[in-house]
């Protein structure tokens, strides 16, 4: 594997950071030297995380708990405060949230003593926002081959910071069968972690036309073991759908109304669930595969 990357994508712009299953696209918008000075601290912070992370790989892959565990790297303790009040009822460890954890961590490097006016750190997906006092931005959802659909405007005062997609058709695996769940949260972790745990809970156990593995089947060092993923969806009912979305609708309103989500849309087979006002506003909501990108 090949040490980290660093450099603007080719509209000078934009800065692409990768290593490994690492790729980040970010955004910065202020002035000139502002942005310079946050895309050099987001590649500085960038050079050690992905070490960090593998230096406590047993610990972020075995099962959380109610109590936050003491772990080392600031990007392993976002994780574990993420996936700590999610559990319990749920089954799920701080690799739930890796992505939307990695996401935080460079942006706040980013932001670390600048004056921005926005930015935002995507992490295939999975992405971090700073919005400065009066600012907006647009995310878009992505139709499934049908390029964008319709946009979502976030404000400053929303308190959204973090957006997260998951579901079986994504690139983690998924205890449940939605096609797509995204969600709306303080933070790019919070939102990670959250997807996770809605996403497992639109399903419909038992059902004959869900095809499902062990996870270490698919992947020897996958943190869910021996659990069953999804790994095929046959033909569903209408009223089939909508009770597993339903499901999922529940998980995602309890989650709201503990405080842990801004807002969620949950997807399947055409169908869409909408939980909270900043996704509410948006009349026409598409089937997705890739989750919000922004626009």
């Amino acid at each position: 594997m090949n040490g980290p990357q660093a450099g603007l994508l080719s509209d000078g712009r934009r800065l692409h950071l990768n290593h490994g299953p690492i790729d980040l696209i970010i955004e910065a918008f202020g002035k000139e030297p502002e942005v310079r000075g946050g895309y050099e601290q987001a590649t500085a912070r960038f050079q050690t995380i992905l070490a960090e992370l593998v230096a406590e790989l047993p610990d972020l892959r075995s099962a959380a708990s109610s109590r936050p565990r003491v772990l080392q790297g600031s990007t392993a303790r976002r994780m574990e405060a993420a996936v700590c009040p999610l559990a319990g009822e749920n089954f799920i460890t701080p690799m739930a949230a890796v992505a939307g954890a990695v996401a935080d961590e460079i942006l706040a490097a980013m932001l670390a003593g600048r004056r921005l006016e926005k930015a935002y750190v995507n992490n295939g997906g999975d992405s971090a926002l700073h919005l400065g006092a009066g600012q907006s931005m647009r995310l878009a959802v992505a139709g499934a081959g049908k390029g964008f659909g319709d946009r979502i405007l976030i404000h400053a005062e929303d308190g959204v910071r973090g957006v997260a997609t998951s579901g079986w058709r994504g690139r983690s695996f998924s205890l449940g069968i939605a096609d797509a769940v995204t969600v709306l949260a303080r933070s790019g972790t919070e939102a990670d972690a959250a997807a996770t745990i809605i996403a497992n809970a639109v399903d419909l156990p038992g059902h004959p036309a869900i095809r499902r593995e062990p996870a270490r089947a698919l992947a020897p060092d996958s943190d869910l073991g021996d659990r069953l993923v999804t790994t095929g969806v046959g033909a569903l009912t209408a009223r089939e759908v909508g009770e597993a979305l339903d499901s999922g609708l529940a998980e995602a309103d309890k989650l709201q109304r503990r405080g842990l989500i801004e807002g969620a849309a949950l997807f399947l087979n055409g169908e869409v669930r909408v939980c909270g006002d900043v996704l509410a506003k948006t009349p026409r909501l598409k089937v997705f595969e890739g989750g919000l990108v922004h626009g």
